[in-house]
């Protein structure tokens, strides 16, 4: 795994939807559009692998971080940012996991102070 810090890597995000399905979409569309706008290099990867066969390979590229669009992204806008080298995750609104990434790719915050400030995330609610 290439372990780039945030500031540096080459592609600072990776906006991975959940599957291909079609509700998942427009908040990949609205989610790159508003990282690029803030000067983050992003991509998708809407592979037809496992989420974590996804994440893996990306890893191993030094992408740092990861969000994660799933149902519950479509039902509340709330989105999970994974940070590559602990593989944690956090969950909130777009607002708060954009202003997260801004602050670690400016080298403003690591990741223990976004575990702080944001909501863990374990695992899928389901319904």
């Amino acid at each position: 795994v290439l372990s780039f810090p945030p500031p540096i890597a080459p592609t600072k995000v990776l906006l991975v939807p959940l599957s291909n399905h079609p509700d998942f979409k427009p908040l990949l569309q609205r989610l790159g559009q508003r990282l690029r706008q803030l000067g983050i290099s992003n991509r998708v990867d809407d592979s037809s692998a496992s989420i974590g066969k996804r994440y893996s390979r990306n890893d191993e590229l030094g992408t740092p971080l990861g969000i994660t669009v799933d149902f519950q992204s479509v039902k509340d806008n709330t989105f999970t940012l994974r940070d590559r080298d602990s593989t944690k995750q956090v969950r909130s609104d777009e607002t708060a996991i954009c202003t997260a990434i801004r602050s670690l790719i400016e080298g403003q915050k690591v990741w223990a102070d976004i575990q702080n400030e944001l909501p863990e995330f374990t695992q899928q609610e389901t319904d």
